[in-house]
């Protein structure tokens, strides 16, 4: 899954851990966190501590998959001024 800002990973988490049936109170026993950290996490406060995130990911029995972002296949920009014309 492609997360692109911490409001994708908080919504992606409390997801995942209502998926797992478990309540913010369970969850943040679970991984040593406070249930109001862990709700900030969920509504995406993008100053969340990168070390207590990891205490949440792993909780949940998820990790994290850092890769390059791929090049996309079609450069738009030179297939647009292939087509000719130009501004309107």
């Amino acid at each position: 899954m492609r997360l692109s800002n911490s409001t994708d990973l908080g919504l992606y988490l409390r997801e995942r851990r209502r998926a797992a049936g478990m309540t913010q109170v369970q969850l943040a026993d679970r991984a040593g966190v406070s249930r109001r950290w862990l709700s900030d996490l969920e509504a995406g406060k993008p100053t969340a501590e990168v070390g207590l995130v990891f205490k949440v990911v792993s909780a949940l029995g998820l990790l994290i998959d850092v890769r390059v972002e791929p090049e996309p296949e079609i450069d738009l920009d030179a297939y647009l001024d292939s087509l000719g014309g130009g501004p309107l």
